[in-house]
């Protein structure tokens, strides 16, 4: 019989810890988002503290496939050890709402090939990749614009936005808005396709959150901005 390493061990031994942690009412809320796990995530981010950065751990747990295991494995791995090509194939996988957000955010953004990795998605045929090609593309509209075709990125939303799925629709409402909270001389027409294609205008919005309503989302950001 072949002996357990370690990391086999570890990783038994953190599923166990993730299966006591695993609350129905939790479950119930996120499976409605798509998300078919039942972690209090305060819990989670506990639980990776403890365990640290752990890279050969956090690469078991993303294998088991479980969605809490994953977002436990996200948040303890290195991530500018992963290779592109590995980071492709992991997005493809994640295909849970939570862990494709955060696997973009907390891994993806901080890899020497994130930007490799935004051309190719945005161009993917499938929309969820396209989803994370575009919230790449949102980071670097607010954090390293340079190089970028705004106005390019502006015609694609205008052209293509109004029919896309609804998680490539949200990455794209996101750029829209955030082109228009930036950079000022996009601004007008960023609010003007907003209000012409009236994306997420009934958006329930919760009180005192600002509604995902492009031409709302600029103003009161812009509005912000100017109060500081």
């Amino acid at each position: 019989m072949a002996e357990t390493t370690p990391t086999e061990a570890m990783v038994a031994e953190v599923m166990a810890e993730l299966a006591a942690l695993e609350d129905p009412k939790i479950r119930e809320v996120n499976e409605k988002h798509g998300d078919d796990h039942g972690v209090n995530l305060s819990k989670l981010r506990a639980l990776a503290k403890q365990l640290k950065t752990q890279q050969e751990l956090a690469c078991q747990l993303w294998k088991t496939g479980d969605t809490a295991a994953r977002l436990l494995a996200i948040l303890i791995c290195r991530p500018k050890a992963f290779e592109r090509d590995e980071l492709d194939v992991m997005l493809r996988e994640a295909r849970t709402p939570k862990v494709h957000d955060w696997l973009v955010n907390y891994v993806v953004k901080k890899n020497p090939h994130s930007e490799e990795l935004r051309l190719a998605w945005s161009a993917d045929p499938d929309p969820v990749v396209a989803s994370a090609g575009w919230a790449l593309t949102t980071e670097r509209v607010a954090k390293k614009p340079e190089g970028l075709d705004l106005a390019g990125l502006l015609d694609v939303i205008e052209a293509e936005m109004k029919d896309a799925p609804d998680r490539l629709q949200w990455a794209m409402n996101h750029c829209l808005a955030q082109i228009g909270i930036e950079h000022a001389e996009h601004r007008a027409r960023a609010i003007n396709i907003g209000e012409r294609l009236e994306v997420l205008k009934d958006y329930p919005t919760s009180p005192g959150c600002t509604s995902p309503f492009a031409p709302t989302w600029i103003t009161e950001m812009v509005r912000r901005q100017h109060d500081k």
